[in-house]
């Protein structure tokens, strides 16, 4: 140990591991961290952001897209609809291949599917094709692009426990998960600003698969491990503890866990049906195109925004239960508000200052709540424990689409409507919205009143280090066990906790 202060960039804990997570006993281990985390960190960043932007290329010019290949605009949905549809089935094999494979096989493949998906779409919309292949063909290419999602954006919880110590890994967590919302921010914009006319369609998917190539390229060359050869934390270090269908039956017997499961999926299908049907809401009122990609870029800037402050505040406090509580019940304030305004005509402040208030509660929730998931079910898995509540919001977001399309009603007389797509978009979502609303208010009222948790993973390094728990996780276990002030640490482990600060700093 004489040599550790001349490591630049890396701090080392030496812990006695106790019966549990790690049955070995009497094991000295060596924590650290390593500077290509930081890459591994941007090119997830990276991909996670290529994806949402292939996600959501046509949701900001639904009408136009359904004009250029001859579709209706409920065809156009299903290229956002199929990537949830995808990701049901293929979420469990992703969280066996994150837990048993490894991160960099993972990462790999979800780029390759990546970029030869945003490829096929591009050679989908040549005018070499006959018009009527050329929506099977995108949705081919889009099909491709749905099974790389799963392969993505599990992954965040799980690097950010792999190659993060314990200080870094809610903002880890969060810089990750939130490149998806900027992909969705830069679609949101970027489309309606190419798609000036109609044929201007090749030109947005070539722009799109362009980054998909590059990122696809870095992926393979610069990502060379799964895993640091050592861990940075306690529990890094007996993070694959669980087996996969084990991990399974003790989430399904979790209660706090299932009801995260449902509730907060509930929120991402809200969200999911906000970003899908945005533009197909505003146009029926008047609102052009370029305002409806504002006020979806205003939603995602502001919750990446309201993610950033979230994600500081959590890994100083570790209060994951009342940011996520306070966070959603103001969210689902937001929600309501959205549903009234969005049917008034000519109200465009107000409209961008509901998107950006429904963003910045809203949306930074994602990243605390998936390292709460970690959390309360913790051995499980972190990306058994992600991806389960996932695959909730991509099951809630297909009913929640399908159920608010349902709804809708033609509308005998739109004069004022902006939608290209002519009377297959003069539709009244003024039910839709408020039954969105509805059931946004319903999920946060239960997760409010009956979630409740310990904070296991916190709680099992605090003991395997021999540090005192944290006080806010302490206080929620009635069962905490509190060291006790006749036993403080050793004064090996206290001198590598400054050790630590200071490499952190």
């Amino acid at each position: 140990m004489e040599n550790e202060d001349n490591l630049p960039d890396e701090f080392r804990v030496c812990v006695v591991v106790p019966s549990k997570p790690n049955p070995i006993l009497e094991k000295r281990i060596v924590f650290k961290v390593y500077k290509r985390r930081w890459f591994i960190l941007f090119v997830l960043c990276l991909l996670n952001c290529s994806n949402s932007m292939l996600w959501l290329t046509f949701a900001p010019v639904a009408d136009q897209s359904a004009q250029f290949m001859g579709v209706t605009l409920d065809q156009i949905n299903w290229l956002s609809i199929i990537y949830m549809v995808v990701a049901i089935p293929l979420s469990f094999g992703t969280t066996w291949m994150l837990d048993t494979l490894g991160l960099r096989i993972t990462l790999v493949l979800g780029s390759w599917l990546n970029m030869l998906g945003a490829v096929l779409r591009f050679v989908g919309v040549l005018g070499s094709l006959v018009s009527a292949a050329k929506f099977p063909v995108v949705m081919g290419g889009q099909t491709l692009c749905a099974l790389a999602q799963p392969l993505v954006i599990f992954t965040p919880t799980k690097l950010a426990a792999l190659w993060f110590p314990e200080h870094q890994r809610a903002t880890a967590n969060m810089i990750a998960s939130m490149s998806n919302p900027l992909g969705i921010l830069v679609a949101s914009i970027l489309s309606p600003m190419i798609v000036g006319k109609t044929n201007n369609i090749p030109s947005l998917l070539f722009i799109y698969a362009v980054p998909a190539a590059i990122i696809c390229f870095l992926a393979t060359v610069g990502i060379r491990d799964s895993a640091p050869p050592t861990p940075p934390s306690a529990s890094a270090e007996s993070s694959n503890s669980e087996p996969f269908l084990e991990g399974i039956k003790l989430l399904l017997r979790n209660k706090a866990y299932m009801i995260l499961l449902l509730c907060f999926g509930s929120g991402i299908a809200v969200f999911t049906c906000f970003s899908t049907l945005l533009e197909q809401i505003m146009c029926v009122r008047g609102y052009p195109n370029d305002f409806a990609g504002l006020c979806g870029g205003l939603f995602i800037v502001f919750g990446i925004v309201g993610a950033g402050f979230l994600g500081l505040y959590v890994d100083k406090t570790k209060k994951f239960i009342e940011a996520t509580k306070v966070n959603m019940s103001l969210s689902a304030l937001a929600c309501i508000a959205f549903s009234v305004v969005s049917q008034m005509r000519n109200q465009r402040i107000a409209l961008a200052a509901v998107c950006s208030l429904f963003g910045f509660f809203g949306f930074s929730i994602y990243p605390v709540a998936m390292e709460l998931s970690v959390e309360c079910s913790y051995p499980v898995g972190e990306a058994t424990s992600a991806g389960l509540i996932f695959i909730s919001g991509q099951i809630q977001s297909v009913i929640y689409i399908l159920l608010l399309q349902g709804l809708t009603k033609p509308m005998a007389d739109s004069p004022f409507s902006t939608c290209s797509a002519g009377g297959d978009a003069a539709l009244s979502w003024r039910v839709p919205m408020l039954v969105m609303a509805g059931l946004c208010s319903a999920f946060t009222c239960c997760f409010v009143i009956f979630f409740h948790t310990e904070y296991r993973r916190l709680d099992a390094e605090a003991q395997a280090s021999g540090k005192k728990p944290n006080l806010t996780t302490c206080d929620s276990m009635p069962n905490c066990n509190k060291p006790n002030s006749d036993n403080p640490p050793d004064s090996n482990t206290q001198d590598s906790d400054q050790k630590e600060e200071q490499a952190s700093g």
